[in-house]
């Protein structure tokens, strides 16, 4: 009854912001289109989707305005896949663990060490043949991926204890995404997996619930991880993209010269996002490293990759759809095999 009353709050907030938009003069003629996510305006998801605003209105200003909402306005994560689902809002960016639970085809991103290097992450990602099945694969649920955004590489950072290889997690309670995938690798890797929030880690950490999480470096200094964890290792064992995606009725609805128009603006926010990423990492680093003071650590990584091998197996044994994503993955893996970071 309590998730009803919420879910009846967040569409009435919503269904209320519609009719006082809507009511404008200036926007009597035009169709708003509403994009969500979680992430600061500062953040280079939020830079990317107002470049795809400004195209979009630019090329279609007459028919359509694009609104991005940063910042979780629109509701949690999972919150606004459910409106982009039933088309109270069109677009939305969302993690890989939330559509692993509307298509199995998703699990295939959340296995450690699936790509060799970022080059390999980077060209199977830009290729139809390794992210179509993938994409498409929610139709049926209402929504359907446009694009792929970089979230760099997922890492181990602690608040007391260096992460030099797997033995060292032995009894740490790791915040992980809430998937079963990420719990075994949690397993098979020694420690002890906790699935929580996002919002929910910053506190956490603070009071000892949890003794490090995973993630990428942005966690550090945009969420204040930095703060409280100290050490940073590059075990480097997840490269999982954020996926935005459509409402299907609205998608359908647009004419063909519309829809040509909109997928450049995708191309457009892959684009961006992607260089700015480089610029945020970078900077992110710099930032925990001389003002949070934190400690950055190299370990090899086989034996975290040999560690989670079993995962890998036991996935594909139980999922033949992802096989031939998987093997076009390892094609690009033998181009580029070395890790370049």
């Amino acid at each position: 009854m309590k998730g009803r009353k919420k879910w009846g709050l967040l569409l009435g907030s919503l269904g209320l912001a519609l009719v006082t938009l809507t009511g404008c003069g200036s926007t009597d003629q035009t169709r708003i289109v509403r994009i969500g996510h979680n992430q600061s305006t500062n953040h280079p998801t939020h830079i990317a989707l107002e470049a795809f605003k400004d195209y979009i209105n630019e090329n279609l200003g007459d028919k359509y305005t694009v609104e991005v909402y940063p910042s979780e306005l629109l509701g949690s994560q999972t919150d606004m896949v459910q409106l982009t689902q039933t088309g109270a809002i069109d677009y939305c960016i969302a993690s890989n663990a939330i559509l692993e639970t509307f298509s199995k085809n998703y699990e295939i991103f959340n296995l450690p060490y699936l790509f060799a290097s970022t080059e390999a992450y980077h060209n199977a990602m830009d290729d139809p043949e390794v992210t179509d099945p993938i994409f498409t694969a929610t139709e049926k649920a209402g929504f359907t991926a446009v694009t792929w955004l970089d979230a760099g590489t997922r890492n181990f950072y602690t608040v007391n204890t260096p992460i030099e290889s797997p033995a060292d997690l032995k009894g740490l309670k790791i915040r992980v995404q809430q998937s079963p995938t990420n719990i075994e690798m949690m397993r098979l890797l020694g420690g002890s997996a906790t699935p929580m929030g996002f919002g929910e880690v910053y506190t956490a950490l603070q009071s000892n619930i949890i003794d490090g999480a995973e993630n990428n470096e942005m966690a550090l200094t945009d969420n204040g991880h930095g703060d409280v964890c100290k050490y940073y290792s590059y075990d480097m064992h997840q490269m999982v993209p954020d996926i935005l995606i459509g409402n299907n009725a609205f998608i359908e609805g647009l004419t063909d010269e519309e829809r040509a128009i909109f997928e450049e603006g995708y191309k457009l926010v892959n684009e961006i996002q992607r260089e700015e990423w480089v610029k945020a990492v970078e900077n992110a680093k710099e930032k925990a490293q001389n003002e949070q003071n934190v400690q950055f650590l190299y370990p090899d990584q086989e034996p975290f990759k040999e560690a989670c091998q079993p995962l890998h197996e036991s996935v594909l044994a139980n999922n033949a759809a992802i096989v031939p994503i998987y093997e076009k993955i390892q094609e690009y893996n033998e181009l580029y095999p070395s890790v370049a970071e």
